[in-house]
This record gives C-alpha cells, structure tokens and sequence, in this order.
C-alpha cells in the first residue's frame, strides 16, 4: 500500500467510551518515519496504529490518559517480514481495573502478557476515544500524506462503541494450532461511523461489507493480491535485501547491512519439489542475474554469486552461467530491461530451466544442478548480485503479483492446484511457492 491510502470522512457522531478495530496485515519491513496502518486525524487530535522506526508497535490516542484511550508503545520488536498477523485493539474505558481499559491482541494473544510494552498510559475511566468524531476522517494505511504503509492489509473491522475480544475475529485451527480468520464472523454491531471491509472486489477495495454503506475512497493505486492469512506467498525478504511491500527489490539495500552484493531472497524456501517463479527486471545491468543460490550455514559473511562461499546456479544478464560461483556457460541468451525470467525449479530431479519472456532459454533447457549435493546449505532465490553500482531493480511475482506491480498485462496462467496467476503456462507439475503448496509438496 504505499503511497496509497484509504480515506473516509466520519459522519455525524460523538466520543464514545469504546470502540474495536480488527484488521490482518502482512508488514514489509521498518521505514524511516515510522509507517501507519490506521489514523483518525481531524479536529479532535492524531490517533494512530503505526509501526515505529524501530519496529516497535505504537498504539496512541493522542497521548493522553484523560482526553483519550492512552498511549502504548510494545517492548518487542516486530520482524517477521514473511507472515500475517492478526491485530485487535479492544478499548473499554467504562472498566473499573484500569489494565481492562485498553488491550492489544497479536494473533489471539494479549500483548500485555507477551512482551508487554515500554510506554504504557492506560486512559482515566471513562475517558473519550474520540476517534468516531465527525470533525475526524478515517485513513487506513498511512496518514493523510505521510507514514504510508508497507504490506499488504485485509478484513478490516471497526466497531464504533462496542468492545470485542479477539476471538470474534479469529479462531484457533484445530489441525494446524495457527490463529486463522473467521471469513464472516458473525454477532458484530459496528455502530454509527463503524466499517467491515473485505478488500475482495479489486474495482472497489474501499466497499463497507458492514452494512453501513461507509465506503472509503481510494487514494492513489491500491493492487490486490491473492496473498491471504489463509494462503501465504513467498516475498523477497527485507533482512537479506530491499523491498518496496516485499514485491519489489533493489541490491542497493544491501549495503544497509555492510553487504558488498546485492543479492537477495525469498521468504518462503522450499528444499524439495518442484517451484515456478518470475522476476521482472526494471532496470538490469551488466551484473543483474537471477537463479537459486546459497549460503554455508558456517560462514559468517553472505556471498554473491562469483565468490567461493557461494553455493547456487545464476543466469546473468549478459548471458552468461555461474553456478557455484564459478563461470560455466557463455553465450547463452541475453535479457534487458522490461524482460520476464521465470524459474522451474526441480530439486527432486536436480534440473533448473530458465524462460524468458514465455520461450525456454538457449542452453538452458533442464540444466541439470546438484542441489542435493547441498542439504547443508540454505537454499533461496538470487536477484540482482554484485554490482558495483548497487542500481538493479526488479519485481517479483510468486503467483501474487502477476502484473509485476502495474508494469506489465496481468498473465492469466494458474498452477495444477489453482494458484497464483503466471505470465505464461506453468510446467506440467511445478506449483506457485505458497503456503498451502509447500504443506503440499515441499
């Protein structure tokens, strides 16, 4: 969502002494100024959820117990960069213990028995929360220009003056033990300026499913994906390198954590099976490549793709071959900017093959690599390694991201189980990497 929010004005409404607000986001990673998943701005303060600069989460009412539900900021910090989480904020300032005024669930759990927080202001009894005033606009996803947020977000609830625990909006699943979502959780009042939205009709992702009809507007490019809390895709994975929202990447991030290559990987990394990924390159240069690579669980220091720690096949730009770091192919086919290079990725065979834009690439049909060989090493995907000038671009589509982040025509290509939407035709027995495909096959 970033440099895009929803916004809707409140309509005619008063303080109120509770409220709920239930919302499923996938966080992309710190950013500097903090980012924000909701605000309530307008004449009766700032009231924002954000997470902070440091990846704390900061919860605050405008930063005061006596006009407002309070301030709180968590002890831990937020990282896991590949998973959704379930946040509900529960606010009852009636409550006579003042620890039951305000409460913070992080898939399922109060927070208050988990890490607790650093800064802790619970509100005066009965205080006003003020954020359904009708002087106050509502924005999910940053503020009204500002802290936008890096993710993806769904099933946002707001309840205007009624209080709910987390299991209204989640429940526990009996076979795996994972918090999940209840898709149409029942026994809900929203209220007078309350909203339900659902995120589901990509022409309208600000429709109210409350009842309501308090529909927001949307505020530049919102892209759906097909990411959900249920079924999980692979993000490249901001520890290792950037991304704008884990969809896009650049190796200049790198640099961020001394690393002297830009490479990056994925999230999710599977070691057995059969895997179909794509990469869209923006801005290639003479040292963009693209492949599955490695690195000795032993060594203290990550490697790009031409040093001897590396472990991994890549297809560079110019076209050239490196696998395990050394140059085995030359003059096989090149790729430029504006190219799509997908994956077939086999390691129950020891093949890779490489296409370029829907046709397979010269050399490289079914080259055969050893990644069995390598059960100690973690294996991953490789971008945009080791260039002196740190300037490669590139977008990631694991079956969630089919129009590469607006570049390019959405393809229309689903694996055999359905999932994820390719810009070309899958090969027979290769599965988008997911959650539920991985449970699968992988």
């Amino acid at each position: 969502m970033a440099s895009t929010n929803l916004s809707r004005a409140n309509g005619s409404g008063s303080a109120t002494t509770k409220f709920t607000y239930s919302v499923w986001l996938k966080y992309g990673g710190w950013v500097a100024g903090g980012q924000r998943f909701f605000s309530s701005t307008g004449g009766s303060g700032d009231t924002y959820f954000r997470f902070n600069e440091t990846g704390e989460m900061e919860i605050s009412g405008d930063n005061s117990a006596a006009t407002s539900f309070g301030y709180f900021v968590t002890n831990r910090k937020f990282r896991d960069y590949s998973a959704w989480m379930h946040i509900v904020i529960k606010v009852d300032t009636t409550q006579s213990t003042q620890t039951d005024r305000f409460k913070l669930y992080i898939n399922g759990v109060d927070e208050a028995g988990v890490g607790g927080y650093s800064t802790g202001t619970y509100p005066n009894q009965n205080a006003d929360d003020n954020i359904s005033l009708s002087s106050n606009t509502h924005y999910i996803g940053g503020a009204a220009s500002s802290q936008y947020f890096n993710g993806s977000m769904t099933h946002i609830h707001y309840s205007d003056g009624y209080a709910y625990d987390a299991s209204t909006f989640g429940e526990t699943d009996s076979t795996s033990g994972i918090w999940k979502p209840k898709t149409n959780p029942t026994g809900i009042t929203y209220g007078t300026n309350g909203y339900f939205l659902k995120m589901e009709n990509s022409g309208a992702m600000g429709t109210d499913s409350s009842g309501n009809s308090n529909t927001f507007t949307v505020n530049g490019t919102l892209t759906q994906n097909v990411d959900t809390p249920s079924n999980n895709y692979a993000t490249f994975n901001p520890l290792v390198g950037y991304s704008n929202g884990n969809y896009v990447g650049t190796s200049r991030a790198n640099t961020r954590a001394g690393i002297n290559f830009g490479t990056t990987s994925t999230t999710l990394i599977p070691n057995k099976g059969k895997w179909f990924i794509e990469y869209h390159f923006q801005n290639a240069s003479s040292n963009t490549d693209a492949g599955v690579g490695g690195w000795s669980i032993n060594t203290s220091q990550v490697y790009g793709y031409g040093s001897a720690g590396f472990k991994g096949i890549v297809w560079k730009y110019a076209g050239n071959v490196y696998v395990d770091g050394t140059n085995n192919v030359v003059a096989s086919d090149t790729y430029t900017n504006g190219d799509i290079i997908s994956i077939a990725i086999n390691y129950d065979d020891d093949l890779i093959t490489f296409y370029k834009n829907g046709s397979t690439a010269t050399n490289l049909i079914n080259y055969s690599y050893s990644f069995s060989n390598y059960s100690d090493f973690s294996t991953g995907i490789l971008d945009g390694a080791s260039s002196s000038t740190y300037d490669e671009n590139f977008d990631l589509n694991a079956g969630q991201n089919p129009t590469f982040g607006g570049r390019k025509t959405a393809g229309t290509y689903a694996d055999a189980n359905g999932h994820g939407l390719f810009s070309m035709a899958v090969p027979s027995g290769y599965y988008a990497i997911n959650t539920k495909n991985i449970k699968e096959f992988g």
